[in-house]
């Protein structure tokens, strides 16, 4: 069964380079915190992340020496089970709920849980539709 809850997410962009996702990713190693979850994309010249992880101080601190501005944004965060249809029955309850998803990204592997990432119009209520 699919759990969400509140979290925090990070979000910034920068002037798209070659090897920024690896100058990105040393800090936020360097700075011993774990990504739960991660969004890049590049679109005209810019590069535009979103994370979420277990430190957003630190990762702040790590990305401001880049040179990043870095926002905090409310998410919703769902730990769901790492099979077919488990992200149908979540975008199901939501829409069920009358809420609007504005966007989600998640990640997935070969362990028994995946971890998704919605931001909605309305997060209490998706995670009360969610998590009922």
């Amino acid at each position: 069964m699919a759990k969400a809850k509140k979290s925090k997410q990070l979000s910034f962009s920068m002037r798209n380079k070659v090897g920024l996702l690896s100058e990105i990713s040393t800090a936020i190693t360097n700075a011993k915190v774990n990504m739960y979850a991660i969004c890049a994309y590049g679109m005209e010249g810019k590069a535009y992340f979103m994370l979420v992880t277990d430190s957003n101080a630190k990762t702040k601190k790590a990305l401001g020496a880049l040179g990043a501005d870095v926002t905090e944004d409310d998410v919703i965060s769902v730990e769901l089970l790492n099979k077919a249809g488990e992200l149908q029955k979540v975008a199901k309850k939501i829409a069920n709920a009358g809420v609007d998803i504005n966007y989600m990204y998640g990640t997935a592997g070969t362990g028994k849980t995946s971890l998704c990432v919605f931001a909605t119009v309305d997060d209490k209520e998706a995670i009360r539709a969610i998590n009922k």
